[in-house]
């Protein structure tokens, strides 16, 4: 997508916050998306974030999806990111572990869309004592398919014609062009019965 692809080289997102215990610099998912609104009203594009919780193995795991959406032509690539909750965290209550998981999956979701590189920021190695976190940034050249969006019906064709290889190796031939939300995986999952 093109409009994507003049976002990410245009896009200046400085590391204005500062984190005295650990002392670096580092970005937050309002500076990065402060800095990309301007350019994303340029191009005529936008960028909606949302968020899941679900279970990854026993795991409480907020899955952000950051969506660029070309105003124009509506067409959309979307990126997700995972960060685990941890309940117990120290200084927290529920709600301020379950944002600050928030947060932290939004921006890395962000990171993913616009490609920002975090490997040289501190917070890029440090967990914050969320020793549990699973990252999990889908490929940017995959389609996310969620229920109802423009894909979703061909996928459905698709396993109704091939119901008899079952549900697994029905995602795995799926997956080599498509990612799933967590809602359209069991709803495949529901029909490959």
């Amino acid at each position: 997508m093109e409009k994507l692809n003049k976002v990410q080289t245009e896009l200046k997102a400085p590391k204005n916050q500062y984190n005295s215990f650990g002392k670096y610099k580092y970005r937050s998912c309002e500076d990065i998306l402060e800095a990309v609104k301007p350019i994303l009203k340029k191009h005529k594009a936008s960028i909606t974030l949302s968020d899941e919780v679900v279970d990854m193995g026993g795991i409480v795991t907020i899955v952000a999806t950051a969506n660029f959406i070309d105003s124009e032509s509506d067409s959309m690539i979307s990126v997700q990111a995972c960060a685990g909750v941890d309940p117990n965290r120290k200084g927290m209550d529920i709600a301020q572990s379950f944002g600050s998981s928030s947060s932290y999956a939004r921006k890395y979701a962000l990171n993913g869309l616009l490609l920002i590189d975090d490997t040289k920021d501190a917070d890029s190695t440090n967990n914050h004592g969320i020793e549990k976190v699973k990252k999990a940034i889908t490929n940017q050249a995959k389609i996310v398919i969620d229920i109802g969006s423009e894909k979703w019906d061909d996928c459905l064709n698709y396993v109704a014609q091939n119901n008899h290889l079952g549900f697994d190796n029905l995602i795995k031939a799926l997956g080599k062009k498509y990612d799933f939300t967590p809602k359209a995986i069991t709803a495949i999952k529901k029909k490959a019965k």
